[in-house]
């Protein structure tokens, strides 16, 4: 009967010292899944980020104000132009002759017009009928003079000039010999005045100002960085394909090169910047009725701690009180922390 005794308490004492160890490892497996991380001074910077492309501040698309045989194209593609350069021009023959013929009619109806005011009814008494006769001439004078001053209009505009100093970009007709409508282009860009133009969504644009520091990456130079400022911040606002409402940005650069136009990439924009001070994933931020805190280990064991907190990026938060450098805060694992912690 001891025997039984004996063998009893030992298996109680056996399946107690099991429950005890497997308790320990329990704990310490927890302990293990929670992640801390240490308050140090780095420099913070809070940023807008958006997509874009590279674009021009002055950009012309040129087109005849008429069709016709193309005559002479005297650029190519990515030619430099200067301002009020010819680069093109039309089969002027017939708008010449046009034009001859138009000044033909004005000196026929000049004279018939002198004709009548000076010989016809000269002595004769202004009677209504006379009075029409001399303001119908008048009129086909005025409308003579119209005709003459539009054909050589149309003669002037024959000829494509550069309004301003840039490099040739497209051209829809580069050959000389057919036919051109008015829909033809010739596009002139200006590459000293590129800009990065970005789509940001409507949240962020109240944080943003001109002036503000932005650093664009490209995808076509993924490790050159080009650097600029906000020169523009749209009054419209623009609705994208899928319904979102966003604001067109211009980031004036201040290096031009190797840029292209249609080079797509992003911008970050900075709007406040902090150098050294104490900051921590904001992960580690809790709040709660009574206001902020983090859950610090402190010799082994955690503990809440009220903080206040400044400066916010996207992994980052300041603090302004409560915290100092090297101490550690629990960033991950919270659920694993006692019931009183969590609350």
């Amino acid at each position: 009967m001891r025997k039984i005794r004996f063998v009893i308490i030992g298996f109680i004492l056996i399946l107690a010292a099991w429950f005890m160890i497997a308790r320990i490892q329990s704990t310490k497996a927890q302990a293990a899944k929670i992640e801390t991380a240490k308050i140090s001074q780095k420099d913070l910077v809070d940023q807008v980020s958006a997509s874009g492309q590279i674009s021009a501040k002055r950009l012309v698309n040129l087109s005849f104000q008429t069709g016709g045989q193309l005559a002479w194209v005297g650029v190519k593609e990515g030619d430099t132009v200067v301002a009020y350069q010819a680069i093109a021009s039309l089969d002027t023959r017939s708008l010449k002759k046009t034009l001859e013929k138009s000044l033909r009619d004005y000196s026929k109806t000049r004279n018939t017009f002198e004709e009548d005011r000076l010989l016809t009814y000269k002595d004769q008494v202004f009677t209504d009928t006379i009075k029409r006769i001399l303001e119908k001439n008048q009129w086909d004078l005025e409308k003579a003079v119209l005709d003459v001053e539009l054909n050589d209009i149309t003669l002037e505009f024959a000829t494509l000039i550069s309004p301003i100093s840039g490099i040739i970009t497209h051209i829809d007709t580069p050959v000389a010999g057919v036919n051109v409508t008015t829909a033809s282009i010739f596009t002139i860009a200006d590459p000293q005045s590129l800009i990065f133009k970005a789509n940001i969504d409507e949240t962020d644009v109240g944080k943003l100002e001109l002036g503000q520091t932005a650093e664009v990456s490209l995808d076509a130079y993924p490790q050159k960085k080009f650097t600029g400022v906000v020169n523009l911040i749209s009054f419209a606002t623009e609705t994208t394909s899928g319904g979102a409402t966003i604001v067109p940005v211009e980031i004036a650069l201040t290096d031009f090169t190797d840029l292209r136009l249609g080079l797509n990439g992003d911008v970050a924009i900075t709007l406040k910047q902090i150098p050294q001070t104490l900051a921590v994933l904001s992960e580690a931020i809790k709040e709660s009725e009574t206001g902020k805190y983090v859950v610090q280990k402190v010799d082994g064991k955690y503990q809440k701690t009220p903080v206040k907190t400044g400066l916010v990026t996207e992994s980052d938060t300041e603090i302004s009180e409560g915290l100092k450098a090297g101490d550690e805060v629990v960033i991950k694992g919270f659920q694993y922390l006692p019931k009183s912690l969590q609350k």
